[in-house]
């Protein structure tokens, strides 16, 4: 009898230290496949407790609006925690485009075109070949798919 309970206890006790190993908050998980490019919208997803070990929390999102509007970079597979690395903002700027760029500073505007080098979302900073120079600058995408340069 006594080793029965003792039995019993330690398999209690295993139980809570592996449950104690996963996180107990819930976190988003796709509802259906999630393929790569694919826009993310709130009616893909689900929540989901004790998916990911408590080490590699910060691996992992979090909340469904840091996911709303992003765009898969690899497939997301239904029940299964999305990674950090797996989804990115969606891309304004794609390469190869001609994209207007716009320097401007203390009241002084300078508007010109160029070849986008790298592709952007809002907010990523990326290089563009100046058509009339030739060189390469380094600006910040804007929401209208422009590039900003020289925001000091």
């Amino acid at each position: 009898m006594m080793r029965l309970l003792r039995g019993a206890l330690t398999a209690a006790l295993a139980c809570a230290c592996a449950a104690s190993a996963w996180a107990q908050e819930a976190f988003p998980v796709p509802r259906v496949t999630i393929y790569p490019g694919d826009k993310i919208t709130d009616s893909m997803l689900d929540e989901r407790g004790d998916v990911v070990p408590r080490d590699s929390e910060p691996l992992y999102i979090r909340s469904r609006e840091a996911l709303i509007g992003k765009v898969a970079r690899r497939t997301l597979l239904p029940r299964q925690p999305i990674q950090i690395m797996a989804v990115d903002n969606p891309r304004v700027v794609i390469v190869g485009a001609q994209v207007k760029v716009i320097f401007a500073e203390a009241g002084l505007d300078i508007v010109t075109y160029g070849i986008a080098q790298q592709a952007g979302g809002v907010g990523d900073i990326i290089r563009v070949r100046n058509q009339d120079s030739g060189l390469f600058i380094s600006g910040r995408v804007q929401s209208d798919g422009s590039i900003r340069v020289g925001e000091g």
